[in-house]
């Protein structure tokens, strides 16, 4: 008989959340599981098990992921609690469709003065009040 298979719910918080970061991060870059599966040299099961926290990811593994997608290994655990809780996963602007489309187009801006700007920008635009359409009336 087949081992059961695990699902989310029955993985580590942690796994889960160091999954979930990784999944949104390469889909942020526009880089299919396939690619990455190949740039790290594993199978593409692998970074499915990983992004879903079925499998736990090793350091070293961990290491060169965060350097493929171009990022610290902290970029992994930002967000998370000191004593290992992960928050809940949100149907928010990480991921919606048009979140990872602007990711991508951010990262396509080779000029680095533009895209801090553009953060700038898109910072303020986040502190205006709910109710400001920013159209005249």
């Amino acid at each position: 008989m087949p081992p059961a298979r695990r699902h989310a719910s029955d993985c580590d918080p942690v796994d889960v959340y160091v999954g979930r970061r990784l999944r949104d991060r390469r889909a942020a870059l526009g880089l299919s599981q396939a690619k990455l599966a190949a740039s790290v040299g594993i199978s593409v099961q692998q970074i499915q098990k990983y992004e879903r926290g079925v499998n736990r990811i090793g350091a070293s593994r961990l290491f060169e992921v965060a350097r493929v997608l171009g990022v610290g290994v902290d970029y992994f655990f930002d967000g998370m609690a000191a004593d290992g809780t992960a928050p809940p996963a949100s149907g928010g602007a990480n991921s919606t469709r048009e979140a990872q489309a602007l990711a991508r187009a951010f990262n396509r801006i080779p000029d680095r003065r533009l895209q801090q700007d553009f953060l700038e920008l898109v910072l303020a635009m986040a502190e205006l009040p709910a109710d400001s359409s920013g159209g005249a009336a």
